[in-house]
Formats: C-alpha cells, structure tokens, sequence
C-alpha cells in the first residue's frame, strides 16, 4: 500500500523519532514493504518513518530504485559510528518535493543497526549510499537535509514553501 508522505513543516519531521522496540511482527513486517512501495511510487532512493508521519527509528533504503532486490536496506534504530572522506552533491527530499540543493557528506559510512528480527549488524556504503543512509539517519534525529545549507539557502526554500503554503499548493 502506497502511504501519503508528510511534507515540511510538519513537526514529526523535525522532532527525533522513537526506539523501534517490537521486532519480527507482521505489523512491522507490512510497514516496511509499505514503505518500499511508498519510496518507489516517489521514486526515491530512501524513505523514513517520520517522512510517513511515524516517529519511529526506522528507514528504508535501495539506491537500484527497485532495479535489485539485493540492495534493498531496512535500518531500525541505525547508528553511523564512522564516517571517511567528503563528498559534495545534490540532494532533494520526498518531503522537501521540488527543491534540491548541494550538501557535504561523508564518502563513506558505517551504520550500525537492527534488522526486521531485531538483530543487530554492521554495513558500510560509498558515494550515493553513504549520501542515503546519511540523509535517512539524520530524517531519524529530526534533521532535514536543508539543515546543511548555509542560513541564505535554507531561509530561501522556507519562504517560497511558505508562498507555496499561502497560495494552496504545497
């Protein structure tokens, strides 16, 4: 089932999700390919829960946009502990539609995290994978990713979203 994403303001994006506590359920099961569905019909490489309007610590990540079924990522409750290098590139936001702009991240990034069973694993990803797990783990902890632009950028997409809130089309 495709779920309606959540667009800034909303304040579930920027308040830190909760602990995902309740593993290897059907209901935790169906989210998560509900999600997928969700990313795919927006045709995203990444999709977090609050983005759905749940505060959970639970992402979902395939930079194939569902070309291989390999590299779909379920992240709950993720932590980066190492990040390598530096990269510079464009990012946007299912939450954020029609704005893009530059952000610095890691090259490279280790999360740690629990799968759908709650077991625990470690992964590590480069260039558009480490962008993605970057820019889902920071949608966990409340950041969007127009908090990495200089104040100028930032205040600039927030006024012409808000143009777009007065006018009715955001």
């Amino acid at each position: 089932m495709v779920l309606s994403i959540v667009k800034y303001p909303d304040p579930v994006l920027t308040t830190p999700a909760r602990v995902v506590e309740n593993f290897a359920t059907h209901e935790l099961r169906q989210l998560v390919a509900n999600m997928f569905e969700s990313m795919y019909a927006a045709n995203g490489v990444g999709l977090a829960a609050p983005q759905i309007g749940l505060s959970r610590r639970l992402t979902v990540i395939d930079c194939s946009v569902g070309e291989d079924p390999a590299q779909q990522l379920v992240l709950a409750n993720p932590e980066i502990i190492r990040r390598e290098g530096k990269q510079t590139g464009e990012e946007g936001c299912l939450s954020i539609p029609g704005f893009r702009a530059d952000v610095v991240r890691a090259m490279t990034v280790t999360v740690r995290a629990q799968n759908v069973d709650g077991e625990w694993f470690e992964t590590s990803g480069s260039e558009l994978l480490a962008r993605a797990i970057q820019h889902e783990t920071d949608h966990l902890n409340g950041i969007l990713f127009i908090s990495h632009l200089s104040t100028l950028k930032r205040d600039l997409i927030k006024r012409k979203i808000r143009k777009l809130q007065k006018d009715g089309e955001w």
